[in-house]
């Protein structure tokens, strides 16, 4: 078992992915594997999960998406700045299926891709379903491509791919094809209807789920969901474990604590 580490490291490079969406690169040794993450600390602001978009070799990396204030900030960052990284944390996929459909709704591709590379490096067939609002904003698209996976996509506003949402075209290849497994991390909304679907094509499902964190250690109580502490029972979690949560895909709570459903405005 490797244990969580802690360090402050400069950053080597940043790479603007889409206009909303941005990688930082820096020197980072300890293992982890795909679907884990650590918690970036920027110094006089504060910390945060984030899934490592490249979670091995020496060169570590994660992606951020402009959402709240703090990550907002992370995206002012510029090669040669300092970040506090501790972990890795949480449980990775399982990368054994040797044919999967990856599901990825916005910066969910971010979590996924390394899974994919992995499962691609082995041997294994995949396909990608890549949903956007925009075509500008489909996260590393060229990088499933590049690794030998399938790749469709789909575009809310119609600009690329399929117009709509991702999860139709889900829908239609897991009618098409046989997979031993599902993988799919994005809006909770678009994972439940994802493994609705993927259930009447007896198809079993992995979810990697976000939620507020603190401490990483399943002690603050911050990414409750139901009884999982998913900083430390997930992120990656099997659709068995989510099924019966009437909070999965309908509420979330805030900074604060406070359970609010999904689309509700803040206080």
């Amino acid at each position: 078992m490797t244990l969580p580490s802690r360090s402050i490291v400069p950053i080597s490079e940043v790479v603007h992915e889409t206009p909303s969406t941005v990688t930082l690169r820096f020197a980072w040794a300890p293992a982890a594997r795909p679907g884990q993450f650590v918690m970036v600390w920027i110094p006089g602001d504060d910390e945060l999960p984030m899934s490592l978009s490249y979670p091995n070799g020496p060169m570590g990396g994660v992606t951020v998406k402009a959402m709240g204030a703090t990550s907002r900030a992370i995206q002012t960052l510029r090669p040669g700045d300092r970040i506090g990284i501790r972990g890795p944390y949480g449980r990775p996929f399982d990368l054994t299926p040797r044919r999967v459909l990856v599901v990825a709704g916005g910066s969910g591709a971010a979590v996924l891709a390394p899974a994919a590379e992995s499962a691609r490096a082995a041997g294994h067939a995949v396909d990608v379903a890549l949903g956007a609002v925009t075509a500008s904003e489909l996260l590393f698209r060229g990088r499933f491509e590049r690794m030998g996976a399938s790749t469709e996509v789909a575009t809310d506003d119609g600009s690329a791919g399929r117009p709509g949402f991702v999860t139709p075209l889900a829908e239609r290849l897991l009618e098409e094809h046989p997979y031993d497994a599902v993988w799919t991390c994005g809006p909770e909304v678009m994972m439940r209807r994802v493994a609705d679907l993927a259930d009447r094509h007896h198809v079993p499902v992995i979810c990697s789920v976000e939620r507020q964190m603190k401490c990483a250690l399943g002690l603050c109580d911050a990414c409750a969901l139901g009884p999982l502490h998913v900083c430390v029972d997930g992120p990656v979690l099997p659709w068995e474990s989510l099924r019966g949560l009437e909070e999965f895909g309908r509420s979330f709570r805030d900074p604060a604590g406070r359970r609010r459903a999904y689309g509700s405005a803040p206080p």
